[in-house]
């Protein structure tokens, strides 16, 4: 039949050519296989860095080698009546570990929130309203980096003395907010000032928390063994900066307390894994 070989030979050319192009293509879908892994790997590894990549970001804040790692809790604080929260200043173990806790304003610091990422720094930072942005992305930023946002009251105004539903007010204000802005529902507060009433531990169950949480301060360089508040015990809660002062150089001061801290031969654990 006329024309009949070279269609059939037309079709066997364009059958040879896709499998070309076939095999052309899984070639190149093979090869680019590799670097997609290598950015999976890199990906993985600023996730999860290694303990190489760990010790040089301690280093890089002018510590001399990352912290030991926090035993696991091996009991919890009771109450001191089973409705109402416990009041601490202190964890109850023997473990060499204290806790760092902030107060309004440690969102403030850029270098800190990198400080609390990059070393995974546990902290717990006693937020209050009327100190935070308006959109609470500051706060957001340092909860992204891995600091516990705790509950510090509405105003920051003193509770002890008030009456119930103004304390009520106060402490289910902000877990509220809390729960709004960040997605967050606190279980700890700080009393503002440290100051508190029983009609602020009652005021406070209603509101969902565990325990009031107090402090110690930080210890001072040179800190003698006899000299009360300034060397550490197991279990301290310290309160990481001076109360009351602008925390301007937030991670400068972390930095120094973490060395004390390390040449003591304590190490930092989250707070709230032992409550």
């Amino acid at each position: 039949m006329p024309g009949g070989p070279p269609v059939r030979g037309r079709r066997r050319l364009r059958a040879m050519l896709a499998g070309a192009l076939a095999g052309m293509l899984l070639a190149g879908c093979a090869q680019s296989v590799d670097p997609i892994e290598r950015l999976g790997r890199k990906a993985a590894q600023r996730v999860h860095p290694t303990p190489a990549a760990h010790e040089r970001a301690y280093r890089r804040w002018g510590l001399p080698a990352p912290l030991a790692p926090a035993p696991r809790p091996k009991r919890r604080p009771g109450r001191a009546e089973e409705h109402l929260p416990a009041v601490l200043d202190r964890v109850p173990t023997h473990d060499r570990v204290v806790f760092l806790t902030y107060d309004e304003g440690a969102e403030n610091d850029p270098r800190f929130v990198d400080m609390v990422r990059e070393l995974r720094l546990p902290v717990s930072v006693f937020l209050a309203d009327s100190a935070a942005d308006p959109g609470y992305a500051r706060a957001a930023r340092l909860r992204a980096a891995g600091a516990v946002i705790q509950n510090h009251t509405l105003d920051d105004a003193a509770l002890r003395g008030r009456p119930y539903d103004e304390q009520r007010a106060e402490i289910c204000g902000q877990r509220d907010r809390l729960r709004a802005r960040l997605g967050v529902l606190p279980r700890l507060l700080r009393p503002p000032q440290g100051g508190y009433d029983r009609t602020t531990l009652e005021a406070a169950a209603d509101c969902g928390i565990k325990a009031l949480i107090l402090w110690r301060p930080a210890p001072g360089p040179g800190a003698g063994r006899h000299r009360r508040g300034v060397t550490l015990h197991s279990g301290d809660i310290v309160l990481a900066h001076e109360a009351g002062r602008p925390l301007t150089s937030l991670a400068a001061e972390t930095t120094r307390l973490l060395r004390r801290i390390q040449a003591r031969g304590f190490t930092v654990g989250r707070l709230e894994d032992y409550l």
